[in-house]
């Protein structure tokens, strides 16, 4: 116990002798010597200009400091100061101090506000104080740079290139810099808030000195905020131009979001939510390299290689293979047709995207779906440069058959451009057309071929100035909605037949042509021809794109053995989706032998008319009465005689 008495007493005594020393000491301790020599180790480390505006605190004990007020430190540019700062605080290390030596051991800035200029050379007024750090970086016990960390905090960074164009500040930094005094390496950690934003990154470099004389080191960066993810793990070097390789990783819950928060305008008005990427990239100057692309979007995923670059405009280009694509939240918020009605969308199509980055892209997927429409194995091409959109398709399986062609969309004005040209070859038509046209009407087997333009503000606009071709050829399919061959054949016997339901039943075909050509809106019918194996038909007239509805006449005709070349004539009106069919009053009543007659007897033109009209009441085959081309009943209805 005595021992032990002893030498508790002699630790005590020297606490106390060296608190008394480090008391006497912060007294007789030249302060003025004490500021200089850090002043003069900050200027030696940076190669800056110090400049203290403000009151200088000095401390020794109970802390070992210098804490500098109101502080600039400039740099290549004159006007501004490349650093100011509210309170820069140097603690020192109190073994050295002991001994009169004056170490720095970290440094604190206190509402810092650090601007970045750069200039078109690539050079910033910065850049003088980076090649200072790197002749002075010495790691060791010779090495200038005694303190090992800076810690900065409610910060503030302002950036500006040369030319302006680009402008950012941060706040609310606070970070800690692990500053190489010792080891080579170098990192940074902590947070600020940009855009609305409080970002959590980290940065890390295995040699800064390599770093900063251009030479190769090792980089890792990582940056996490609410609305994007972001990670590289690679390499870094600047002898020219910066060049960087290693692996990058993102990831957004809503890639459109995200977009929108580092200021690039997304694309249309759907999809672009779920985002996640993964590549191996290479990074040379303004562009970058991506390749084993691994990316999500929308569920989509697909897999090969993108690059990017930003020389004064922005480029996109990918070569992207995929198992399934689904376009469908890209086009969704596309309506051709106004909601809940038959008319066009009359809304003004917004084309500000188109301008915004220029897109060369090839995706290959062995399915793609586009709303209901559902297409196998496909090669797709888009091509976006200067506002003007091209798609063309190499091949796609659709509708059980093939789709090849190309699609173009330019912005002119305030108004779209649109061009179209494609082949379906040996395709389900009913599925077809009722993609297309919105009718189900037609079934078989077909080919069809489509070559429209059209400039308009609006769908309503494009299908008033709709200009081109369309030719389809089916076989071995048929019409619903009514039976030719029925129809004739009870016409026949009575001509003037009427009543009853006519709009059940199908006329089947084995060869269909027919050629349209567009102008203004309005379809052309020059060369309509259905042939079956019991009836034949003909056809004439115009359909309006813009109104949706037929105007058309044809004839009838029966085929099938034994048949006497009966004709009818027959007129086709209404809309697209139920137009209304019915035979030619007057070629009945003068195929009826009763009533015929009566046509014939009546030679004032007034006189025939009034006498027509009568038996079209009485045959309820006036045109717009509602009667249609009638079903195989066959005699449903009210029979007249002949």
């Amino acid at each position: 116990m005595k021992r032990l008495g002893i030498s508790v007493a002699a630790i005590l005594g020297v606490a106390v002798i060296g608190l008394t020393g480090l008391i006497s000491m912060s007294r007789l301790l030249d302060h003025d010597a004490l500021r200089d020599a850090v002043e003069t180790q900050i200027r030696t480390v940076t190669g800056l200009d110090f400049v203290a505006d403000g009151r200088i605190d000095v401390s020794v004990f109970p802390g070992s400091y210098v804490s500098f007020h109101d502080v600039r430190i400039k740099g290549s540019d004159a006007d501004a100061p490349a650093l100011s700062v509210e309170a820069l605080t140097a603690n020192l290390r109190l073994l050295p101090l002991l001994m009169q030596r004056f170490q720095i051991a970290d440094v604190m800035l206190l509402h810092p506000h650090i601007r970045v200029k750069r200039a078109a050379d690539g050079r910033s007024n910065w850049t003088p104080f980076m090649e200072t750090i790197a002749r002075n970086m010495k790691p060791g016990a010779d090495s200038p740079l005694s303190f090992s960390e800076i810690r900065i905090q409610n910060g503030e960074l302002s950036y500006e290139d040369g030319d302006g164009r680009i402008s950012e500040n941060l706040r609310g930094i606070d970070l800690s810099l692990a500053w190489p005094s010792i080891s080579r390496s170098f990192a940074a950690t902590g947070q600020f808030d940009w855009r609305g934003e409080r970002v959590d990154g980290s940065i890390s470099l295995g040699d800064f000195l390599a770093a900063l004389s251009g030479e190769r080191s090792g980089l890792k960066i990582k940056v996490a905020s609410p609305r994007l993810k972001f990670a590289f793990d690679g390499t870094v070097a600047n002898p020219v131009s910066l060049i960087m390789e290693g692996t990058l990783s993102a990831d957004s819950a809503s890639l459109r979001e995200a977009l929108r928060w580092i200021g690039q305008p997304p694309p249309g008005s759907g999809g672009f939510d779920r985002f996640a990427l993964k590549a191996r990239a290479s990074v040379i100057g303004s562009s970058v390299a991506l390749t084993n692309v691994n990316i999500e979007i929308d569920g989509n995923v697909a897999e090969g290689v993108m690059t990017y670059a930003n020389n004064g405009r922005q480029t996109l280009q990918a070569t992207l293979a995929a198992g399934t694509l689904d376009f469908t939240p890209y086009v969704k918020t596309i309506r051709l047709l106004a909601s809940g009605a038959r008319d066009w969308n009359r809304q003004l199509f917004d084309l500000h995207a188109l301008s915004a980055t220029d897109l060369d892209m090839r995706l290959s997927a062995a399915k793609v779906i586009v709303g209901s429409t559902r297409l196998g194995k496909t090669a797709l091409g888009a091509n976006l440069r200067n506002g003007s959109l091209a798609l063309s398709i190499g091949e796609a399986q659709i509708y059980d058959g093939v789709a090849k062609g190309s699609f173009a969309i330019s912005h002119a004005e305030e108004a779209a451009d649109v061009k179209a040209q494609f082949q379906l070859i040996d395709v389900d038509l009913q599925a077809c057309v009722s993609d297309l046209f919105g009718t189900g009407r037609l079934s078989g087997r077909g080919n069809l071929n489509v070559s429209l333009e059209a400039r308009g503000s609006s769908p309503y606009g494009l299908a008033q100035s709709l200009d081109g071709t369309a030719v389809l050829t089916g076989h071995d399919g048929a019409i619903s909605g009514f039976n030719v061959e029925q129809l004739l054949k009870r016409l026949e016997r009575r001509p003037l037949s009427g009543g009853g339901s006519f709009r059940n039943g199908k006329t089947p075909f084995d060869k269909l042509n027919a050629a349209l050509n567009f102008h203004d809106g309005v379809a052309v019918a020059t060369d309509v021809r259905i042939e079956g194996p019991a009836a034949r038909l003909t056809l004439t007239g115009t359909a309006s794109v813009p109104s949706r509805d037929y105007d058309l006449k044809g004839t009838a005709s029966l085929t099938s053995a034994g048949a006497d070349n009966f004709e009818l004539p027959f007129v086709v009106q209404g809309p697209w989706d139920d137009p209304l069919v019915f035979p030619d009053p007057e070629s009945l009543i003068r195929r009826s032998k009763a009533s015929a007659p009566l046509l014939d007897a009546v030679r004032d033109r007034r006189a025939r008319d009034a006498v027509r009209s009568v038996i079209e009441r009485l045959t309820n085959h006036k045109a717009g009465s509602g009667a249609d081309l009638p079903d195989g009943a066959g005699g449903s209805g009210t029979s007249h005689p002949n």
